[in-house]
């Protein structure tokens, strides 16, 4: 029996968003999935010989991501790996039953592992930052840490992505210390997690509408501005052509160059609250 165990204010989250239940296949090997305001990513040709999950959701939608993958893929399908952006409640809150279910490894930034073993909670969100209905109620949000025990290990320290080979990991952090994003050159595919988003994530009726629109990192569980900064500028100088995202639909093509650009080089303007304890730290 395994004694893998969520935090102790894991619960079901009550947000929805309009595109919550509807999948895309952004390319022929991606697929994007809208969690209730989350997105999860199936990363892998339906007729391939294999793929991989990245990010788990949020808490008690174990039974809606396995008959994703079981669509995708036929009926007792499952990853090769799950690979986790970072370990915020929901990116992660479904993880313990999909490992129980397939049996698969886990892959995190090694900076990421104290919230997904048990060691540490993660900073509290901030409530006070500038921002709207979702900043305010930020601290009814699970933030205390999973427990994987030996079922997470670190990413591979030169930068290779477990399991596909065509991607490099990019250390992006600023939402959390060990967020990640996934890059593949070769067609400029960009798995961004939460570094930056395209929908306003802070804005209940822009979380529930799906407005498009290229936003920093959420506002309430950001904590180091300067860090994200500098990840959104390491993003935009790669060769992105398709973005997919934790929160918000997929970008292509001059959208996402141009929405890129701009944010990266007006990240104060756009990004940072004007007030909020962690901002004002970096100030």
């Amino acid at each position: 029996m395994s004694s893998m165990q969520y935090g102790s204010d894991y619960k079901k989250v009550p947000a929805l968003s309009k595109d919550s239940g509807k999948g895309a296949e952004v390319l022929p090997d991606v697929y994007t999935y809208t969690n209730q305001i989350v997105n999860i990513h199936l990363v892998g040709r339906p007729e391939g010989d294999g793929f991989v999950l990245v990010d788990a959701g949020l808490p008690d939608s174990a039974e809606k991501i396995i008959k994703v993958v079981e669509e995708r893929f036929g009926e007792g399908a499952k990853p090769e790996a799950i690979i986790l952006t970072h370990g915020h409640f929901d990116h992660v809150g479904s993880i313990i039953e999909l490992i129980e279910e397939w049996q698969v490894p886990v892959y995190a930034h090694k900076l990421e592992l104290p919230y997904l073993t048990g060691r540490a909670p993660y900073p509290e969100p901030d409530p006070t930052v500038e921002g709207g209905m979702m900043a305010k109620t930020a601290g009814m949000f699970p933030r205390e840490p999973i427990d994987l025990e030996n079922h997470i290990e670190a990413l591979p320290a030169d930068g290779r992505v477990p399991h596909l080979p065509d991607f490099e990991w990019i250390h992006t952090p600023g939402h959390t210390d060990g967020h990640v994003s996934f890059y593949r050159a070769s067609d400029g595919l960009l798995i961004v997690g939460d570094a930056f988003v395209t929908v306003q994530q802070d804005s209940l009726y822009k979380v529930m509408t799906q407005k498009k629109e290229i936003h920093g990192p959420p506002v309430y569980y950001t904590t180091d501005w300067g860090a994200a900064r500098a990840s959104v500028e390491k993003l935009a100088s790669t060769d992105a052509k398709t973005a997919v995202f934790g929160h918000g639909q997929p970008l292509k093509g001059e959208e996402l160059r141009e929405g890129l650009d701009h944010l990266a080089r007006n990240f104060d303007d756009i990004a940072l609250p004007a007030h909020g304890k962690y901002v004002d730290d970096d100030k």
